[in-house]
């Protein structure tokens, strides 16, 4: 018996959708028949017919609560809520002006939050779920991404934590993402060359595809996943190998 993963007649919110990991999201739910809605500060020209824009700063909670009830007003319900919207600028721990601290903490912990909390109220009567994207930064350290790390890591925790109080009638679950390769990725690792050798830190070989992590938020979000709900799953591509096993081979 096949098994396929049909989102016809579902609505998707996908923040940060517009270009990145959260692009590459958003098409792997529209390639799989579902509407697709997604959210940023600044609006693009090359969405793809019948997405649908909206324009909010989430990390204010009056916007943020206004870009949720936009979504079901216009397209009528919200199966699925995918937190996407993040990042934040390396900047040294000890030095970080408390006003970049605060956003870089808005974007990629307290959005997510403001997003559920409204989403919740239109998932809680259609039944969905919410998948919310972490990092590796959650569980290790972060140089120069203290704030950022830490954000990530409170993500994971109030994704268990929703998960728990918002039972059975919605599920929410989070991935642990690891290197991604994007339309960004020169400005952190350099060249092609640069993008090669950081791959070669990662046991696949390679940084992940944003349509390898939309597969994932396709399973999380679908039937096939209705008994996982509180779980963060590794998207890591096997992890980094461990300093001292070069330290000690010379």
């Amino acid at each position: 018996m096949s098994v396929g993963i049909d989102y016809s007649g579902k609505v998707v919110l996908v923040t940060g959708g517009t270009k990145g990991l959260g692009r590459g999201i958003a098409q792997r739910f529209a390639d799989a028949g579902a509407t697709i809605a997604v959210c940023a500060r600044n609006p693009v020209d090359d969405l793809p017919d019948g997405w649908m824009f909206v324009a909010a700063d989430l990390r204010d909670a009056d916007s943020a609560f206004a870009a949720i009830d936009a979504v079901v007003e216009r397209l009528g319900r919200l199966d699925v809520l995918v937190n996407n919207a993040g990042g934040g600028p390396l900047v040294d721990t000890a030095t970080a002006a408390p006003r970049l601290t605060e956003r870089i903490i808005g974007l990629n912990l307290t959005a997510a939050m403001f997003c559920s909390q409204r989403a919740f109220e239109h998932l809680d009567s259609a039944g969905g779920s919410i998948v919310n994207i972490s990092s590796v930064c959650a569980s290790r350290h972060a140089p120069q991404a203290a704030a950022y790390g830490a954000a990530k890591a409170g993500l994971v925790n109030f994704t268990a934590t929703i998960a728990h109080e918002w039972a059975p009638r919605v599920r929410a679950n989070a991935i642990i993402v690891g290197l991604v390769r994007t339309e960004l990725s020169h400005v952190y690792y350099g060249n092609e060359q640069g993008i090669a050798r950081v791959a070669a830190t990662i046991p696949l070989g390679r940084l992940a595809d944003p349509s390898e992590i939309g597969d994932i938020c396709l399973f999380l979000g679908s039937p096939l996943a209705s008994y996982v709900t509180g779980a963060a799953i590794n998207a890591i591509g096997g992890g980094d190998r461990p300093a001292f096993m070069d330290a000690a081979t010379g």
